[in-house]
């Protein structure tokens, strides 16, 4: 019994090596399964090419944001129509989307409707959209401008480029009760954004709440606005379908 014995440790042995490097590849694999679809769905979602891209809207023009020109996006690979009354926007890379006609200067404030007809359907996590003010050398690599933007969860950033980018609410932007949540991926959302500069005040409006509110001295100066004074339009983030309709400026 003891030869018996003696015999089957080696055996066991191996079994016991076997099974463990077994458990081993399949954590591994687990593992790296887990990291593949984090990075699937992670921040670093790429910029996409759109079909047809391009500006097809009388009076206006854009730019795509210069990192995104690093990268080889151009702006024919975002697109602008219309359709009805309102502005389709479909990007594609960053964009700034303007008519040198629309400009604004002292005090006035600048609102639009953004409608996201399926929240996230071109994108992989929510991205934001809204209105900029204070456009200065629009389409050049000196273009300074400020911007507010929401997104479908309830989110809202406020940021510029002077011409670098700058932020004003943070990286990740902050949440607010006022912005409206989609119901779910491909649900629609709708959110009023509004920009107005009165005094020495610089606000964001989102559906009729005051969200933000900024000193012009945060906002104007060196490595942010020339001034508050120039055109008005709207921004996109990249890979974000929607419609944008009643852009309009008004004054106290």
């Amino acid at each position: 019994m003891r030869r018996i014995y003696a015999s089957l440790l080696p055996i066991a042995a191996l079994l016991a090596i076997s099974c463990k490097s077994n458990s081993q590849q399949n954590e591994t694999t687990a593992s790296s399964t887990a990291q593949t679809s984090a990075s699937s769905t992670g921040q670093m979602e790429s910029s996409r090419a759109v079909a047809g891209g391009g500006i097809s809207v009388n009076g206006w023009t854009g730019q795509i944001d210069a990192s995104e020109a690093k990268r080889g996006s151009t702006l024919s690979n975002a697109k602008l129509v219309s359709e009805g009354s309102a502005l389709h926007v479909t990007t594609g890379p960053a964009v700034a989307y303007w008519n040198p006609s629309n400009t604004a200067s002292g005090d006035y404030t600048v609102k639009a409707t953004f409608n996201e007809p399926k929240y996230m359907n071109v994108n992989d996590h929510p991205h934001p959209y809204g209105i900029f003010i204070g456009g200065n050398d629009m389409g050049t690599d000196k273009q300074t401008y400020l911007y507010c933007a929401a997104y479908g969860n309830g989110s809202f950033i406020v940021r510029g480029f002077g011409p670098e980018a700058f932020q004003l609410n943070g990286r990740r932007g902050e949440s607010n009760a006022a912005v409206h949540k989609a119901a779910g991926v491909g649900s629609p959302v709708t959110q009023d954004i509004a920009v107005s500069v009165k005094g020495d005040n610089v606000t964001c409006s989102i559906n009729g709440t005051v969200v933000g509110t900024y000193k012009k001295s945060d906002v104007v100066g060196p490595g942010k606005l020339k001034s508050t004074d120039g055109i008005y339009g709207v921004r996109f983030a990249h890979n974000t379908d929607g419609l944008v309709s009643g852009l309009t400026v008004t004054k106290p």
